[in-house]
Protein backbone atom coordinates (compact mmCIF):
# COMPACT_ATOMS: atom_id res chain seq x y z
CA UNK A 1 0.00 0.00 0.00
CA UNK A 2 1.22 3.23 -1.17
CA UNK A 3 -0.02 6.65 0.68
CA UNK A 4 1.37 10.41 -0.42
CA UNK A 5 1.28 12.55 2.37
CA UNK A 6 1.91 16.18 2.60
CA UNK A 7 1.55 18.07 6.23
CA UNK A 8 -1.01 15.30 7.73
CA UNK A 9 0.70 14.34 11.04
CA UNK A 10 -2.67 14.80 12.81
CA UNK A 11 -4.02 11.61 10.97
CA UNK A 12 -1.41 9.81 9.41
CA UNK A 13 -0.77 7.72 12.21
CA UNK A 14 -4.54 6.83 12.58
CA UNK A 15 -4.18 6.22 8.88
CA UNK A 16 -1.37 3.91 8.61
CA UNK A 17 -2.46 1.56 11.56
CA UNK A 18 -6.08 1.14 10.32
CA UNK A 19 -4.14 0.20 6.99
CA UNK A 20 -2.03 -2.01 8.16
CA UNK A 21 -5.24 -3.95 9.74
CA UNK A 22 -6.45 -5.06 6.70
CA UNK A 23 -6.17 -8.62 6.06
CA UNK A 24 -4.34 -8.58 2.62
CA UNK A 25 -1.79 -5.34 3.48
CA UNK A 26 1.36 -6.64 5.04
CA UNK A 27 3.37 -3.25 3.64
CA UNK A 28 2.16 0.27 4.10
CA UNK A 29 4.79 3.16 2.24
CA UNK A 30 4.18 6.54 3.15
CA UNK A 31 5.76 9.33 0.92
CA UNK A 32 5.98 12.32 2.76
CA UNK A 33 5.75 14.93 0.27
CA UNK A 34 7.78 18.26 1.50
CA UNK A 35 5.85 18.13 4.81
CA UNK A 36 6.54 21.13 7.52
CA UNK A 37 5.33 19.24 10.04
CA UNK A 38 5.99 15.86 11.54
CA UNK A 39 4.01 13.39 9.30
CA UNK A 40 7.30 11.38 8.56
CA UNK A 41 7.65 10.67 12.32
CA UNK A 42 4.44 9.67 13.19
CA UNK A 43 4.23 7.64 9.73
CA UNK A 44 6.96 6.06 10.99
CA UNK A 45 5.99 5.28 14.67
CA UNK A 46 3.19 3.56 13.48
CA UNK A 47 4.70 1.22 11.21
CA UNK A 48 4.90 2.58 7.91
CA UNK A 49 8.20 2.50 5.56
CA UNK A 50 8.90 6.17 4.92
CA UNK A 51 9.77 7.93 1.91
CA UNK A 52 10.84 11.28 1.68
CA UNK A 53 10.65 14.75 -0.42
CA UNK A 54 12.89 17.07 0.58
CA UNK A 55 10.05 19.26 -1.42
CA UNK A 56 7.11 19.33 -2.45
CA UNK A 57 6.81 17.39 -5.80
CA UNK A 58 2.98 16.63 -6.09
CA UNK A 59 0.71 13.99 -5.65
CA UNK A 60 1.06 12.13 -9.34
CA UNK A 61 5.58 11.95 -8.11
CA UNK A 62 4.98 10.84 -4.64
CA UNK A 63 2.63 7.75 -6.30
CA UNK A 64 5.79 6.95 -8.10
CA UNK A 65 8.26 7.04 -5.54
CA UNK A 66 6.29 4.87 -3.07
CA UNK A 67 5.25 2.29 -6.16
CA UNK A 68 8.97 1.92 -6.88
CA UNK A 69 9.65 1.83 -3.29
CA UNK A 70 7.33 -0.87 -3.44
CA UNK A 71 9.08 -3.01 -6.08
CA UNK A 72 12.70 -2.85 -4.49
CA UNK A 73 11.15 -4.12 -1.58
CA UNK A 74 9.67 -6.74 -4.10
CA UNK A 75 12.91 -7.76 -5.66
CA UNK A 76 14.91 -7.93 -2.48
CA UNK A 77 12.23 -10.41 -0.97
CA UNK A 78 12.74 -12.60 -3.98
CA UNK A 79 8.70 -12.30 -4.52
CA UNK A 80 7.39 -14.37 -7.20
CA UNK A 81 5.00 -11.70 -8.28
CA UNK A 82 4.96 -8.67 -7.70
CA UNK A 83 2.54 -7.23 -4.73
CA UNK A 84 -0.47 -5.03 -6.35
CA UNK A 85 -0.65 -1.77 -5.23
CA UNK A 86 -3.62 0.23 -3.27
CA UNK A 87 -3.51 4.05 -2.92
CA UNK A 88 -5.40 5.59 -0.20
CA UNK A 89 -5.22 9.11 0.81
CA UNK A 90 -3.38 9.89 4.49
CA UNK A 91 -6.42 11.95 6.08
CA UNK A 92 -8.82 8.71 6.10
CA UNK A 93 -7.64 8.17 9.70
CA UNK A 94 -9.34 4.88 11.10
CA UNK A 95 -12.40 4.57 7.96
CA UNK A 96 -8.78 3.24 5.98
CA UNK A 97 -9.99 -0.11 7.97
CA UNK A 98 -12.90 0.07 5.73
CA UNK A 99 -10.77 -0.28 2.11
CA UNK A 100 -10.43 -3.61 1.68
CA UNK A 101 -13.30 -3.72 -1.16
CA UNK A 102 -10.76 -2.08 -2.87
CA UNK A 103 -8.24 -5.51 -3.08
CA UNK A 104 -10.41 -8.11 -3.87
CA UNK A 105 -11.37 -7.28 -7.23
CA UNK A 106 -7.62 -7.49 -8.09
CA UNK A 107 -6.25 -9.71 -6.67
CA UNK A 108 -9.18 -12.50 -8.24
CA UNK A 109 -8.16 -10.85 -11.40
CA UNK A 110 -11.67 -9.34 -12.01
CA UNK A 111 -10.32 -5.99 -12.41
CA UNK A 112 -6.68 -3.71 -13.59
CA UNK A 113 -7.86 -0.68 -11.01
CA UNK A 114 -10.93 -0.50 -8.56
CA UNK A 115 -11.78 2.97 -8.20
CA UNK A 116 -13.31 3.75 -4.64
CA UNK A 117 -17.21 5.56 -4.84
CA UNK A 118 -17.69 6.27 -1.26
CA UNK A 119 -21.22 5.67 0.00
CA UNK A 120 -21.56 9.02 2.61
CA UNK A 121 -21.94 12.55 0.74
CA UNK A 122 -18.86 13.82 -1.07
CA UNK A 123 -18.72 17.47 -0.40
CA UNK A 124 -17.74 19.25 -3.54
CA UNK A 125 -16.18 22.32 -2.79
CA UNK A 126 -15.77 25.18 -6.02
CA UNK A 127 -19.23 23.69 -7.10
CA UNK A 128 -17.70 21.00 -8.00
CA UNK A 129 -16.00 22.65 -10.66
CA UNK A 130 -12.90 20.12 -10.54
CA UNK A 131 -14.75 17.27 -10.47
CA UNK A 132 -17.52 17.62 -13.19
CA UNK A 133 -13.87 18.81 -15.36
CA UNK A 134 -12.12 15.67 -14.88
CA UNK A 135 -15.69 13.45 -15.04
CA UNK A 136 -16.55 15.31 -18.52
CA UNK A 137 -13.41 15.08 -20.00
CA UNK A 138 -12.82 11.41 -18.93
CA UNK A 139 -16.51 11.04 -20.84
CA UNK A 140 -14.90 12.64 -23.79
CA UNK A 141 -11.51 10.67 -24.26
CA UNK A 142 -13.05 7.31 -23.35
CA UNK A 143 -16.88 7.05 -23.29
CA UNK A 144 -16.93 6.35 -19.73
CA UNK A 145 -18.84 8.63 -16.92
CA UNK A 146 -16.86 7.64 -13.68
CA UNK A 147 -19.37 8.34 -10.53
CA UNK A 148 -16.04 10.12 -8.94
CA UNK A 149 -13.56 10.61 -11.36
CA UNK A 150 -11.03 12.23 -8.33
CA UNK A 151 -11.21 9.54 -5.76
CA UNK A 152 -7.63 8.61 -5.10
CA UNK A 153 -8.51 5.83 -3.33
CA UNK A 154 -7.60 3.37 -5.92
CA UNK A 155 -5.85 -0.59 -6.10
CA UNK A 156 -3.88 -1.52 -9.16
CA UNK A 157 -2.24 -4.42 -10.49
CA UNK A 158 2.00 -3.66 -10.76
CA UNK A 159 0.85 -4.54 -14.92
CA UNK A 160 -1.78 -1.60 -14.86
CA UNK A 161 0.30 0.86 -12.91
CA UNK A 162 3.51 0.38 -15.51
CA UNK A 163 1.19 0.59 -18.30
CA UNK A 164 0.07 4.10 -16.96
CA UNK A 165 3.51 5.51 -16.13
CA UNK A 166 4.48 8.24 -16.26
CA UNK A 167 1.91 9.59 -14.09
CA UNK A 168 0.18 12.40 -14.95
CA UNK A 169 1.47 15.59 -12.62
CA UNK A 170 0.18 16.35 -9.63
CA UNK A 171 -3.39 16.54 -8.92
CA UNK A 172 -4.23 15.38 -12.30
CA UNK A 173 -3.19 11.58 -11.64
CA UNK A 174 -6.43 10.29 -10.83
CA UNK A 175 -8.21 11.83 -14.09
CA UNK A 176 -4.86 10.74 -16.27
CA UNK A 177 -4.95 7.06 -15.12
CA UNK A 178 -8.52 6.36 -16.12
CA UNK A 179 -8.09 7.33 -19.07
CA UNK A 180 -4.63 6.36 -20.07
CA UNK A 181 -6.00 2.59 -18.80
CA UNK A 182 -8.94 2.29 -20.33
CA UNK A 183 -7.42 3.50 -23.64
CA UNK A 184 -5.31 0.38 -23.32
CA UNK A 185 -8.50 -1.72 -23.10
CA UNK A 186 -7.63 -2.38 -19.39
CA UNK A 187 -10.59 -3.13 -17.17
CA UNK A 188 -11.97 -0.75 -14.17
CA UNK A 189 -14.20 -1.42 -11.86
CA UNK A 190 -15.90 1.35 -9.24
CA UNK A 191 -16.55 0.04 -5.54
CA UNK A 192 -18.67 1.33 -2.96
CA UNK A 193 -16.95 1.67 0.46
CA UNK A 194 -17.35 3.87 3.53
CA UNK A 195 -13.92 5.69 3.54
CA UNK A 196 -14.51 9.13 4.53
CA UNK A 197 -11.55 12.50 4.39
CA UNK A 198 -11.15 15.36 5.84
CA UNK A 199 -13.67 17.79 3.84
CA UNK A 200 -11.63 20.73 2.44
CA UNK A 201 -12.85 23.69 3.66
CA UNK A 202 -14.42 27.41 2.42
CA UNK A 203 -11.17 29.33 3.06
CA UNK A 204 -8.41 31.12 0.96
CA UNK A 205 -6.23 27.79 1.53
CA UNK A 206 -8.83 25.36 0.39
CA UNK A 207 -9.45 27.80 -2.48
CA UNK A 208 -6.34 27.94 -3.46
CA UNK A 209 -5.86 23.82 -2.82
CA UNK A 210 -8.97 23.65 -5.37
CA UNK A 211 -7.34 26.43 -8.09
CA UNK A 212 -4.01 24.19 -8.19
CA UNK A 213 -6.60 20.91 -8.67
CA UNK A 214 -8.32 22.69 -11.17
CA UNK A 215 -4.94 23.81 -13.33
CA UNK A 216 -3.26 19.75 -12.29
CA UNK A 217 -6.74 18.45 -13.92
CA UNK A 218 -6.61 20.77 -16.96
CA UNK A 219 -2.95 19.48 -17.71
CA UNK A 220 -4.15 16.12 -17.68
CA UNK A 221 -6.77 16.56 -20.27
CA UNK A 222 -4.90 18.78 -22.23
CA UNK A 223 -1.96 16.08 -23.18
CA UNK A 224 -4.75 13.38 -23.62
CA UNK A 225 -6.70 14.31 -26.63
Amino acid sequence: MVIAARNEADRIQATVTAALGLPSVALVIVVDDGSRDGTATAARHAGAVVMRHPRNRGKGAAMETGAEAAGLLDQREHRDRPRHLLFLDADLANTAALAGPLIDPVLAGRADMTIAVFTAPVKLGGHGLVVGLSGAGIRRATGWQPAQPLNGQRCLSRAAFEAARPLAHGWGVETGLSIDLLRQGMRITEVKVELAHRATGAGMRAQLHRAHQLIDVARALAVRR
